[in-house]
Parts: C-alpha cells; sequence; structure tokens
C-alpha cells in the first residue's frame, strides 16, 4: 500500500506556506507524501532557507569551494560540472545495469533501520565504474593511498560490534561506489539518504575509494555506536535509513530497488 499524500490544508497547520507548498508540487510532480514533504523541507530549514525551497534545491551544489581532487588534475578533470540531484538518476541507471553483484539480496529485513558510512568521506571518484562508462575518463590525476591497513582496522571494528549485536550488517563500498553498495546492502529494501553539502554529489554517490563501510543498526543502538566510534577514533558519517522498495536520494524518488537489482 503506497503512503497517504498531504495536502495544502494539512501543512498550512504546520505553518508551511503556499509558496513552500507549491514549490514541492512542482519539484516532486504531485502531492508530497509526508516523508518527502519532511525530507525536503528539514534539508530547506536546515542549509537554504534564505531563498525559495525549489531555488535552494535546483541551484544548491555539494562540492567545497576548491576540491582538491579535481583541481589537481589536468585541465579536464577540473571542468568536470557536478551533476544535480536529479541528473544522477540516469547515472544511477547507467551503471547499475552493468553491475552484476546487484543480484545480491541482503539479510537486513526491517525498514526504518539507521544507516552510517563508516572511513573518511571521499571526494574521489576518478578512478571509478562512473569515471570510465560516464565520463570516459582513464586516466587517474592523483593516485590513491593503500587503505590496506584501515580496512583491517575497520573490519575488527565492526565485526565486534556485530558480534555483540549492535551492528546487523556491514559491506565495504565496492564497485558502483556508495549508491550501488547500499543497495547491495539493504536489497530487496531501499533506501532514504542525504548527501554532506561540503562533497561533491557525484564523489559522494559514485565514488569507489576504498576504507569505507556502510552499517546498518537498529535506533535503539544509535547512541552506543557513535561512541564506540568514538572510542575507536572512527570517522562515520550518518547517511538516513532503510525503506519499502525504494531508493530516495536528497528527497527525489530514484524508484523502485527492481529497477536496479535483478
Amino acid at each position: 500500500m503506497s503512503e497517504p499524500t498531504i495536502d495544502f490544508d494539512q501543512v498550512e497547520a504546520m505553518g508551511i506556506s503556499r509558496q513552500a507548498y507549491d514549490e514541492v508540487l512542482d519539484i516532486i510532480g504531485r502531492q508530497p507524501t509526508i516523508d518527502e514533504l519532511s525530507t525536503l523541507l528539514a534539508m530547506w530549514e536546515s542549509n537554504g532557507k534564505q531563498q525559495s525551497l525549489y531555488g535552494w534545491l535546483r541551484g544548491q551544489h555539494h562540492m567545497v569551494e576548491r576540491n582538491d581532487y579535481l583541481y589537481s588534475g589536468t585541465a579536464d578533470h577540473r571542468a568536470i560540472r557536478e551533476p544535480k540531484v536529479k541528473e544522477c538518476l540516469e547515472i544511477a541507471k547507467a551503471i547499475s545495469s552493468s553491475n552484476s553483484s546487484l543480484s545480491r539480496k541482503s539479510s537486513l529485513s526491517s525498514t526504518g533501520l539507521l544507516l552510517y558510512m563508516v572511513g573518511n568521506v571521499s571526494a574521489e571518484f576518478v578512478d571509478s565504474e562512473y569515471a570510465r562508462r560516464c565520463l570516459h575518463l582513464v586516466e587517474q590525476p592523483m593516485a590513491a593511498e593503500g587503505h590496506e591497513e584501515d580496512c583491517q582496522y575497520i573490519e575488527m571494528i565492526l565485526s565486534a560490534l556485530m558480534a555483540n549485536g549492535m551492528v546487523l550488517e556491514q559491506l565495504p563500498v565496492g564497485q558502483g561506489g556508495l549508491f550501488c553498495s547500499l543497495l547491495r546492502f539493504t536489497a530487496p529494501l531501499g533506501y532514504d539518504i542525504l548527501v554532506p553539502r561540503e562533497v561533491r554529489l557525484d564523489a559522494f554517490l559514485f565514488g569507489e575509494e576504498p576504507g569505507r563501510y556502510v552499517v546498518a543498526l537498529p535506533e535503539s543502538q544509535d547512541d552506543a555506536f557513535l561512541l564506540k566510534m568514538d572510542d575507536a577514533r572512527l570517522n562515520c558519517c550518518f547517511l538516513g535509513r532503510t525503506t519499502k522498495n525504494r531508493v530516495v536520494v536528497d528527497g527525489f524518488d530514484f524508484g523502485p530497488v527492481s529497477q536496479y537489482v535483478g
């Protein structure tokens, strides 16, 4: 059964203006569900309320003012335009169509589980399937450092947390980047995530730099998990939650999981 939608009479009681609601309709193309409206408005409240919701979502870029990874490369690399969220839908379809590992079925069975990425947030994407398949880049402007020791340490910590039931499952970010790794990780469930504004959207979603892992845990373990990450001196980034058969990025519906996973 589909989620119930929410009309303006309902959102007006929440203090949401007609202009903001009309912009949500324009972005989504139909009446929003409560979850969609909450996601979009939370993003706007925290990042862009000085301008219209529509203008912020359509114009907001994810990259920092200077991206050292790209700026260390050739002129061609530096000229790569960062895609907006909606444009990433076609990138995701192109990459997932050639990714045979997406037939993996996860052991996760509940919606609403918390999703985190453990490891450093990467700004690198040039040595990835996205760069080769969609941007036709075959050279690396900067060689990635070895991550073997980092991976061993993270796997040791996460294995211990899984053994005591704090973490339900973990998976390294691999082929197809975070977007495809989350599909492998959650399918046949889906996921609803937000992308940090300080990194490029395509680097975050499709970069394949090693040393990063996605984990799922129940909300009851959230505080304890974050304390363990702090004790272990590991960076972690909250991504979002598992959903029922949908993929949502920054409030945009990328479609059903079955569209990507065979």
